[in-house]
């Protein structure tokens, strides 16, 4: 039998099986999925006993935090921002059609004077939360949405949801919690400095429900499980403390239900950001396509927050809407809730506009008739209040300090809410802590061989081991290498994906045959000469909590190997490059949450107005993103101002290996694979060239390689279709494990070997042939022999003379932070090649700086002191 979904009908649990169950859940041990699907069907004396255990939990749980005994709630108010929406859920009511609303007499989006007037009444009666709930993306369905935001000047809903945020917390000082739908990564980015919490249930992870017809989601893509599930990832790789949950009674099974509360288990434990799950049970609606489905009932409920308390543990938030469950507040209690959810004494349910809200007086009462007090809290929890950074953005986190208790991070009661002024922080570029980190590296080393918070900014380690375990031996094939040799002697574009994995393969003779390869068509695409470049890396700032696994160079604020230069510092850096003869200045920097931006622009500015000659190579992808997000322009505006600030080119860092498989066990928060091909892209159309780059060696495999390649390829080959140059070159960038975080977990491979140095730098050659000519090699990773090695595999290019080096040298790098141009030719000519210096663009270096830099080599530490703070 099947019910109307199609679904089984519901396997009645065994009494042994019920037994077992209740008895592993009194005893604390971990339940499984099976386990949890037998006690959801637990009723009558089975539900008692299961309800007694989860409260238990709970009442641990409260007594660890510091509140026994405490259940919270939020006094707020409901704005529906926009009741457009491009899905069709069988059972909302919330979403509805243009006409209706201007049948209404209502816009098709809220005006802000609409929102401020509700945002203004509830501040009056104490109110500290705006609940802002909308339709996902209205304007790809709706044109009359698109024409709306279009007409104020919006590009996108979300653009509207920040900007109306801002204006909340400047007028009225309420916090937003923002409901706008599934987002993307980058979305996140833009909405986290206007906001300390967001929300996105993820009903169930049951496909069915969605992808068949008749079922509640079908027709709904926002609904996919597997795009709610990367919501709510992207949101613990952003830091953003995220409310989610379940909508009980729509068609899963108890397997189904069971699963999808592991999954909300998972990445939980992965992130560390679910501040609070809502087990909402189903109310069947008037003029619904399920109108006639039956509202779950109640002991559906009070079995799934049982199970669900003991699944997700004593510190869970779990939450059950108390307009929806007829007063039955004491059973609920019983089974383990904490939270009562948002209340507003102004506004109704907009979701369930039949139900209103308790009173809070009631809602008080019934909690002291189950022996606890009830106590506001904020929209976001009081355990990522105690965190700080990174889960608090710096620019809500005065509005946040307003309203918190400072003791228990709970709601202030005498707080007064009142509008704050929404602006970055003062005194960004003020210089702080170990500036002289660049010169010191090599002479005193790092400090600690780890970050202070190394056990909680990276994630949950134990949940990365099994996604990473194939990376750290990477598997061998049987192919034929030989034909592979033979075909990338002959024409290298005609390698297919098994021939090129072949050789990405290769080692021994083969090896030596494929690097041989690869130096010949080196020889002929750019000739004997290899290339140098005299410039000066400038790392601006190490302050960075995007909790980058492979990285040894971000810090804390308070760290004490953390700093962060001045604007004067910065220039002064490029002005002391310049004398000695540099052409390019490269700067990068950790994702300071301080820093505006702006400071991006203020940066090249700086350097620009000081060395106007000095090429300004700077910015990744990734801060590229970050200033876009934080200064609330597109990716095409900011680049657009950085360039017209002085920014000549980017760095294709940030790229790490370009498949999300790998990035999100390197990586906590980084952009994506497709953000970065975005940002790339649009910089390529903007004429503003950058490199491209490869960190390999540490969870990777060679078809990971492999794609990373062809992807490069494809950007570079239809770039240059359009008449866009792109990429200057390609950089390898072998891993430094040594203080390495992901390394230090025992999670990855101690760096490449020398086999795979030598393959992926003669396939990069071959792979990117035609379109990225010039190959580079890393001495500051490999050092002399090893550049040189790289040389004859087919690289023609040794990078910079860098100056100063900070990144690879706190990773553990022992080849120093500076190279003469003297020891630049020496490698070459252990390759047995001439070396000539160019720019950045690969172009003839102007005789005066050659002059300059001449005069000046082997002198540099002398000629380049440390910049006094002061």
């Amino acid at each position: 039998m099947t019910d109307q979904y199609g679904a089984p009908a519901g396997r009645v649990p065994t009494a042994n099986s019920m037994r077992r169950a209740l008895k592993r859940a009194r005893d604390g041990v971990a339940l499984d999925v099976a386990e949890a699907a037998v006690l959801l069907q637990a009723r009558g004396d089975d539900l008692e006993d299961l309800a007694a255990s989860a409260a238990r939990v709970r009442d641990a749980g409260l007594e660890a935090a510091g509140r026994p005994g405490v259940l919270t709630y939020s006094k707020s108010v409901f704005v529906p921002l926009t009741r457009l929406c491009r899905d069709r859920c069988h059972y909302c009511t919330f979403a509805t059609v243009p006409g209706k609303l201007r049948r209404a007499g209502h816009g098709m989006f809220m005006s802000p004077d609409e929102v401020l007037d509700i945002a203004r009444r509830g501040a009056r009666l104490g109110c500290k939360e705006a609940l802002i709930t909308l339709g996902d993306k209205p304007e790809d369905r709706w044109p009359e949405a698109r024409e709306w935001l279009d007409a104020h000047g919006y590009d996108d809903t979300i653009a509207y949801v920040r900007a109306i945020s801002i204006r909340i917390l400047e007028e009225t000082g309420l916090l937003p919690h923002l409901n706008p739908g599934v987002m993307s990564w980058t979305d996140f980015q833009r909405l986290k400095p206007v906001s300390p919490s967001m929300g996105l249930m993820l009903e169930t992870t049951a496909e069915r429900l969605w992808s068949e017809p008749g079922g509640p989601h079908y027709g709904s893509p926002d609904k996919a499980p597997a795009v709610r599930l990367r919501h709510l990832e992207d949101a613990g790789r952003s830091s953003v403390p995220l409310t989610s949950g379940l909508l009980l009674g729509i068609g899963e099974t108890p397997e189904e239900r069971a699963e999808s509360l592991f999954a909300l288990r998972r990445i939980s434990r992965a992130y560390h950001g679910i501040q609070e799950l809502i087990l909402q049970n189903f109310r069947a609606k008037p003029d619904t396509a399920m109108r006639g489905m039956p509202d779950a009932e109640l002991d559906d409920l009070v079995a799934t927050v049982a199970v669900a308390r003991h699944i997700m543990g004593p510190s869970a938030c779990l939450q059950a809407p108390p307009n929806l469950v007829d007063a039955e507040f004491a059973r609920l209690i019983g089974a383990g809730v904490d939270d009562w959810g948002g209340v507003s004494p102004i506004t109704p349910d907009h979701v369930n506009p039949e139900r209103p809200w308790p009173q809070i007086e009631q809602l008080a009462a019934k909690s002291a008739e189950s022996g606890f007090r009830l106590v506001e809290r904020l929209a976001v929890y009081p355990e990522f209040i105690r965190r700080g950074e990174p889960w608090i953005d710096p620019r809500v986190l005065p509005h946040v300090r307003a309203l918190a208790d400072p003791e228990t991070g709970l709601a202030n009661p005498d707080a007064e809410v009142r509008g704050l002024p929404w602006q970055e922080p003062e005194d960004a570029f003020t210089p702080t802590g170990r500036t002289d980190l660049h010169r010191t590296i090599d002479t005193e080393g790092r400090t600690a061989d780890r970050r202070d918070d190394f056990d909680e900014v990276y994630g949950d380690w134990e949940s990365l081991r099994e996604a990473a375990a194939p990376g750290m031996v990477p598997s061998r094939i049987d192919a034929d290498v030989r034909d592979a040799l033979r075909v990338a002697a002959d024409d290298p574009t005609r390698l297919t994906d098994d021939q090129a994995l072949a050789l990405l393969h290769a080692d021994g003779p083969a090896l030596d045959a494929l690097c041989g390869v690869a130096d010949d068509l080196r020889k002929s695409v750019v000739g004997e000469d290899v290339t140098y470049i005299v410039t000066r890396n400038i790392n601006f700032t190490n302050v960075c909590y995007t909790g980058c696994r492979f990285c040894a160079f971000a810090q804390r604020r308070t760290d004490a190997d953390a700093y962060t230069l001045s604007l004067d510092q910065v220039a002064d850096r490029a002005q002391q490059a310049w004398d000695v003869g540099a052409v390019e200045v490269c700067m990068q920097g950790g994702i300071h949450p301080d820093l505006p931006g702006s400071a991006y622009f203020d940066i090249a500015r700086a350097v620009k107005e000081r060395v106007p000659g000095l090429h300004v190579h700077a910015f990744s992808p990734m801060e590229v993103v970050n200033g876009a997000s934080r200064t609330g322009l597109s990716i095409r505006e900011w680049l657009t101002a950085a360039r017209e600030a002085g920014l000549d080119s980017i760095p294709g860092t940030a790229a790490e290996i370009l498949d999300d498989e790998v990035r999100w066990i390197l990586t906590k928060g980084k952009l994506p694979t497709a953000t970065w091909i975005e940002v790339i892209r649009t910089a390529h159309e903007l004429g503003i060239r950058s490199s491209s780059t490869m960190m390999y060696g540490h969870v990777d495999q060679p078809r990971h390689w492999l794609g990373h390649l062809r992807t490069l390829a494809g950007i570079q080959r239809d770039a240059l279709a359009r008449g866009v140059e792109g990429f200057t070159e390609f950089v390898t960038l072998p891993f430094i494990h040594t203080n390495a975080p992901v390394y230090l977990a025992g999670i990855a491979r101690p760096g490449p070997t020398t086999r795979d140095n030598r393959a992926v730098t003669a396939m990069a050659r071959l792979l990117l042939h035609p379109y990225i000519p010039n190959i580079q090699t890393s001495w500051v990773k490999l050092g002399t022999e090893g550049a040189a090695e790289m040389l004859r595999s087919g690289a023609n290019d040794l990078g910079g003379t860098l100056m100063e080096e900070t990144i690879s040298r706190m990773a553990g790098s022992s080849y120093g932070s500076y190279r003469s141009i003297e020891d630049l030719v020496a490698i070459a000519s252990a390759a047995g090649r001439p070396a000539r210096a160019r720019t950045t663009l690969y172009g003839e270096v102007p005789e005066e700086r050659r002059r300059a830099a001449e005069a000046s080599d082997g002198h540099l530490p002398e000629l380049l002191p440390v910049v006094d703070v002061d």
